[in-house]
């Protein structure tokens, strides 16, 4: 069986990982990230136009003129849909909005007056989005946390070449390097395509830590098997021979995973594809740091040890 040389070219993937990275973090420090009702507060109206073509972005700006909403956002969605972001609005200028969108936009001389279909509606205060975005935050720690405790736990018995609370240390780095990547991306898609950060992006987040994280514990779990089965070998070389040994069933897991959302991203709605996006870019980036960052961050706690 043949075996990729993978830790012979570890400044390779590394230089890759810290150019990524620094372009990402440069990226929310230019841009920032476009943080949706979910943690600003606000209202969002989701509509569809039925009979009738939709209208020109700026024909609704004049109709909704008059209501002298403040955060004003409409963007187009689908064939004959607009999301209406604003202030928060109580239920009476809600209807409000929909009554004179169908008195605007109504076709003249027909029997139609309901042209605007409503999909959904929500409006969240702004101390609610305060609060969800400090327990979105508190949720990526405890869960990070969580994790470096559970590694920690299940390799209590390695300490030698490296002890077992590396392992997850080494899992937390690479996970850093994925969300901080994914961040960076949606943060200049913020900034070109207005896409906006909810609580949507948040649980593909910690769906992103959870399947990249699974990935990283199957080859170190192959380092712990090898290093009872293999001591003739080097550290560098059995834990390149353990990444080997997993490769295949990484790709085969993440393949699969990737075509689902993949269908997913294309054939769903408009109102997940971004949510989709988010897992996609976490399924290629999370089993690239398993096999390129986290492993071979073993080898560089040995060196450190023992060099």
């Amino acid at each position: 069986m043949y075996h990729f040389n993978i830790i012979s070219k570890i400044k390779t993937w590394y230089t890759i990982s810290i150019a990524l990275v620094i372009l990402s973090i440069a990226s929310l420090l230019i841009f920032g990230l476009n943080l949706g009702i979910d943690f600003t507060g606000g209202s969002m109206l989701d509509i569809e136009f039925k009979e009738i073509s939709r209208p020109a972005i700026n024909e609704m700006e004049d109709a909704l003129a008059g209501f002298e909403l403040s955060n004003l956002k409409i963007q187009p969605t689908g064939d004959s849909g607009y999301i209406i972001r604003m202030q928060n609005i109580d239920e009476e200028i809600h209807q409000a909005i929909l009554k004179n969108l169908n008195e605007t936009f109504a076709v003249q001389n027909e029997e139609i007056t309901n042209v605007v279909e409503e999909k959904r509606f929500d409006s969240i205060g702004p101390v609610i989005g305060e609060e969800l975005k400090e327990k979105s935050i508190w949720a990526m720690i405890i869960v990070l946390i969580a994790i470096v405790l559970y590694i920690a736990y299940v390799f209590r018995k390695v300490s030698k070449p490296v002890e077992s609370w590396k392992y997850g240390i080494s899992a937390i780095i690479a996970l850093a390097h994925d969300v901080i990547i994914i961040m960076g991306i949606f943060s200049v898609l913020g900034y070109f395509l207005s896409v906006e950060i909810d609580a949507f992006f948040i649980s593909a987040l910690l769906t992103i830590l959870g399947f990249s994280v699974n990935d990283t514990i199957v080859t170190f779990d192959r380092v712990r098997e090898n290093l009872h089965k293999k001591q003739h070998l080097t550290f560098k070389e059995l834990i390149n021979i353990s990444i080997n040994e997993t490769l295949t069933r990484s790709i085969n897991t993440s393949l699969t995973t990737f075509m689902v959302l993949l269908s997913v991203f294309i054939f769903g709605g408009e109102t997940i594809r971004f949510f989709v996006l988010a897992l996609i870019l976490g399924v290629i980036i999370g089993t690239y740091s398993s096999i390129f960052i986290a492993s071979p961050l073993l080898l560089f706690w040995y060196k450190k040890k023992y060099n």
